[in-house]
Parts: C-alpha cells; sequence; structure tokens
C-alpha cells in the first residue's frame, strides 16, 4: 500500500486486477485500482462503478471523495446509484414510454410511474467486461458491454464502450461509444456521489458550486420536464456565481418542495459541443479540494442527495444522511424522447454515439 501511494503522488500506477466479491449465482467481481497525477481510482467490474477516488486536499492529505460501499453486497441490494456507469438512458423517461418512428415503446418503470436511469435492471446492475490500458503516460479501462435488442423495452442492439483514463494531470475522463442496429434512444452518464471532504464527513451543504448556466428545466410532481427552459434569475437555481450549495436549498420553492431539494438539469449555456467546455465548479472550503468539469453534452443534472436517509452505512463505516453528497451527472435532458423541443437522443444504425467529461481535482 506505502509503495502504492508513492506511485500515485509521483507518477502512475498501472491497473491492479483483485477479487472484489461474488454475485449470488457466483460471478466474480472484480476491482481495479489505479492512480495518476495525485488521484487514485478503484473501479468495480459490477456497474462500471467507481467505488472509491481519492484526492489530496490543501496540505496533500489524501480522502476518498466518492460515496460507496465496502462490499458488493451492499451495492446489489440497496445502492442508489452509487458511482454508477447509468444506461441506456440516464434520468428520467415520462410514464416509461416513448414513441420512434411510429412505434411505441414501454419501457421498466421503477421509479413511480416512470423510468429512472435505464429501468430495473440498467446498466449500473450489469457485470462490465475490463480491459487496462496504459498510453503514454496514461492510464486506464476499456469497458464494455452489449445491451440486446428490446432490453427494458428499449429497441436495437447497443454496443456500449467507456474508457476511464486518470491523466497525467491527474484529471479523470470518461469517454462515452455506443452503436445500434436498430433507431434507439441512448443518454449514458455518470452517477458518482461527491463530497469534496470526504466521505461520511457529514453534509456538503457547505459546499460552494458554480455552474454555467442561465436556464434550467422546471419539473412537475414526478420529476419530469414540463418541457419549457426558465431562467435561473431570482431562483435558487441561480448557480452562476458560486455559491453554497445550502444557501437557497430550504427555501419555500415549489420546485424545491417536488424534488425535497435539487434534483434538476441544468441547460448549459455552451449547448452541445464536438470537444469538451467548462461548465461546472464544485470547491469544499475547508479542505480547499476543487473538482472542475468540462464537457460536450448540453445538459448537468445536479442532484443534493436528498434521498440519502440514514439507512445506509458507507466505505468508511459512516451512515449517509440527507444532503451528505451530491451528484453531477453530465447529460442529454430528461424525457427527451417525449419533448421534441430537446436535444435529440435518437441514435441511428451507421452513427456512433459519443460523448466525453473530463473532472479536473485541485
Amino acid at each position: 500500500m506505502a509503495e502504492a501511494a508513492h506511485q500515485a503522488k509521483g507518477g502512475s500506477q498501472k491497473p491492479v486486477k483483485k477479487l472484489f466479491g461474488k454475485l449470488a449465482d457466483g460471478t466474480r467481481i472484480h476491482s481495479w485500482s489505479l492512480a495518476n497525477g495525485g488521484t487514485r481510482m478503484t473501479v468495480l467490474s459490477y456497474g462500471g462503478i467507481v467505488q472509491s477516488l481519492e484526492i489530496p486536499d490543501d496540505k496533500g492529505r489524501y480522502a476518498n471523495v466518492s460515496l460507496g460501499f465496502d462490499n458488493i453486497e451492499d451495492y446489489v441490494a440497496q445502492s442508489p446509484y452509487f458511482g454508477a456507469l447509468i444506461g441506456r438512458y440516464g434520468n428520467r423517461i415520462g410514464k416509461g414510454k416513448y414513441t420512434l418512428d411510429g412505434r411505441s415503446h414501454q419501457l421498466s418503470v421503477n421509479d413511480g410511474a416512470n423510468s429512472l436511469h435505464g429501468g430495473d435492471k440498467g446498466f449500473d446492475k450489469r457485470v462490465w467486461d475490463i480491459e487496462p490500458f496504459t498510453k503514454g503516460s496514461d492510464v486506464g479501462l476499456h469497458l464494455s458491454c452489449t445491451s440486446v435488442d428490446g432490453e427494458m423495452g428499449h429497441p436495437g442492439t447497443l454496443d456500449v464502450n467507456v474508457t476511464y483514463t486518470l491523466t497525467e494531470q491527474g484529471d479523470w475522463r470518461i469517454d462515452y461509444e455506443a452503436t445500434t442496429d436498430k433507431a434507439t434512444v441512448v443518454n449514458l452518464t455518470s452517477h458518482v456521489y461527491w463530497n469534496l471532504e470526504g466521505e461520511g464527513s457529514g453534509s456538503a451543504h457547505d459546499h460552494e458550486l458554480e455552474i454555467a448556466a442561465s436556464h434550467y428545466l422546471p419539473v412537475d410532481s414526478g420529476l419530469i420536464p414540463t418541457g419549457e427552459p426558465e431562467s435561473v434569475v431570482g431562483s435558487p437555481f441561480d448557480f452562476r456565481r458560486a455559491k453554497r450549495i445550502g444557501e437557497d436549498i430550504r427555501e419555500a420553492h415549489p420546485q424545491l418542495l417536488y424534488a425535497k431539494g435539487m434534483d434538476h438539469n441544468w441547460v448549459l449555456d455552451k449547448g452541445t459541443t464536438t470537444e469538451p467546455e467548462h461548465i461546472a465548479t464544485l470547491r469544499a472550503p475547508s479542505s480547499g479540494r476543487t473538482l472542475k468539469m468540462a464537457t460536450t453534452e448540453p445538459g448537468l443534472q445536479f442532484y443534493s442527495g436528498n434521498f440519502l436517509d440514514g439507512t445506509l452505512v458507507g466505505t468508511g463505516g459512516k451512515i449517509y444522511r440527507q444532503g451528505d453528497a451530491l451528484c453531477l451527472e453530465t447529460q442529454h435532458f430528461p424525457d427527451s424522447p417525449n419533448k421534441p423541443s430537446f436535444p435529440s437522443t435518437t441514435l441511428r444504425p451507421g452513427q456512433t454515439y459519443r460523448s466525453t467529461t473530463i473532472h479536473s481535482f485541485s
């Protein structure tokens, strides 16, 4: 362990594979540990889950800043998507239905009347094939899976490839790619729960957040966008300048009541881009740890950990309570297949879905 820590500070550590546990059917789940540029990461073959992500504070002290569990049983039985790869469709699809090219598709419904994060057996519950790599000064993992035609109600056999890269600067880069043999919809994202003071350290409401977005998407009581972007000006949703997450989160705003906090999509000012552009900064004042995010995606789902309820015990043996972490999910908009005015999430044969998000730490 000491040698690995030294390598993490001074350069790269090639991915190391270990047995993490077994599923009920005997399937072996492995962990892959890697490090580069001062960032350390452990990834599971189950769900492509980031089980831990360690970065130093302003005094060089390391902490795991990603919520999770220390055993596979808890991930299977009760994980609220801790650290997982999400698909086929990240976020919600209203009433679990959409029509594509004149055909209606009924999806797996797992969030009230809606489909959430791919249904009850989404990509977060798949066992991914993982291949480690080193390329120049970078180290990383190639993750792949195939979702067959009709899985969770979606048309088309979808081949998915996701690359996690740790760069020599310590950045964590995610590159998503997918192809299909029938027209379908795709919206992939990562569901890390961040607390830059360290998982299990308590509330993240003192974190300061800045989002480059002048509009957000209001939702109905089922957290499905109503369809029209709304200006953030004069609302609790204005993060154009950095402010404490807890500053406005208890305001008596109808949207906050629906979500028990924030669980909304911000319409990024930059729109969809071919190369990643900066869209958000998260900072923890006590530790000085900072996360900067860049993406090609047009939206950012900010979820303030509203449904953490004190029933989960995390990696470090502490109970997770409401607001103890937050998610910043780069993606297309929720319910896009039912909202023609939203950027399209349709993928057709011969096309390649591509998306990139970069997390930079300091």
